[in-house]
């Protein structure tokens, strides 16, 4: 395929993943236990609906749906920016305990000191953080090894699981305001969680940006990016706390949803290449529509359970992760 070929084509996939979000969008807003039209929907927006559907609408869809669309983008970019760095289709903030670190962090500021739940995002965020910080040094030997880096994350990934539920049972009169949180969903998320949490969600999507130019000369290798006078251990450590940062965010606000970080960045991979360029940003909307879409199919599938939507995905990611074990050798 010629140049100018490859640039239509990738110009074309980003108008799709555009009009495949809108359409998500839509159908978060009128499938549900009460089914809502467009025209509906219209009339809520302009203020002449029913008072009911405005409620409906509003209050409960609205905020759930932009919720979820961060969480998605959010998980996504930090997914891709672990693969790229690591150079690993595998790598995922929930393979490799990032999300375990920041799980555990939220666990312990609801369960012990529930008068700082507003802290919930920086809080995770500190976990994630801190996750990060000891799996790179276990890997560190004279640099570090992108093997290394996964088989230490997964280690620490099952000591946090651990401690996760030690501190459960420690606490297990509140254990029950955590369940939902523990199986990843948005159920009950509302404008107050919106709130503390678009700060950090529109800050990290924002600075992931500027992640592209050092991830494409670091796929380019080690040697050939010290020749262009790049700190590639500093590069790779800022991008890996990066990764981190969102994925805390994300975690704070809908609990251990798993493998949308390893599952959208690599099938756009599939479909447009390395280039972090086109990669990054269409891996935040496809992290958004999987996620809105899969909490859409969740709350509506099994009426009136309303099942968590990251048992829905792992239902999904876990196939496909055996699914790259199988198609070639990652590590």
């Amino acid at each position: 395929m010629s140049l100018i070929g490859r640039k239509v084509k990738k110009k074309y996939i980003f108008l799709v993943t555009f009009c495949l979000l809108i359409f998500t969008v839509y159908l978060g807003l009128t499938f549900g236990a009460v089914p809502i039209s467009l025209q509906d929907i219209w009339q809520v927006l302009i203020s002449t609906a029913d008072d009911r559907y405005e409620s409906i609408i509003i209050d409960l869809r609205l905020p759930r749906i932009i919720i979820g669309l961060l969480v998605g983008a959010c998980l996504a970019t930090s997914g891709a920016l672990l693969q790229g760095v690591m150079k690993n289709p595998l790598a995922d903030p929930g393979i490799i305990g990032v999300s375990a670190g920041g799980g555990l962090m939220a666990i312990i500021t609801m369960l012990i000191f529930p008068q700082y739940s507003y802290l919930l995002p920086i809080m995770a965020f500190i976990g994630a953080f801190a996750t990060t910080i000891v799996i790179y040094l276990l890997a560190w030997e004279n640099g570090t090894s992108t093997i290394k880096i996964i088989l230490a994350g997964v280690a620490m990934n099952a000591l946090l699981g651990a401690v996760m539920n030690g501190v459960m049972v420690i606490y297990s009169d509140r254990v029950q305001s955590v369940i939902s949180w523990l199986s990843g969903g948005l159920n009950g998320r509302s404008w107050y969680h919106l709130e503390f949490m678009y700060p950090y969600a529109i800050v990290g999507l924002l600075i992931s940006f500027f992640a592209i130019k050092p991830i494409n000369i670091i796929l380019l290798g080690d040697e050939s990016a010290k020749l262009l006078g790049q700190n590639v251990e500093l590069m790779r450590l800022l991008l890996i706390l990066l990764a981190s940062f969102l994925a805390g965010i994300a975690v704070s606000v809908s609990g251990l949803i798993g493998f949308v970080g390893l599952v959208v960045p690599h099938f756009i991979r599939l479909l447009i290449g390395e280039d972090y360029r086109m990669l990054l940003p269409l891996s935040m909307l496809g992290g958004a529509i999987l996620v809105v879409f899969a909490d859409t199919i969740a709350r509506t599938m099994f009426e009136p359970i309303e099942l968590p939507v990251g048992i829905l995905l792992a239902c999904i990611g876990a196939p496909f992760f055996l699914f790259l074990l199988r198609r070639k050798r990652v590590m």
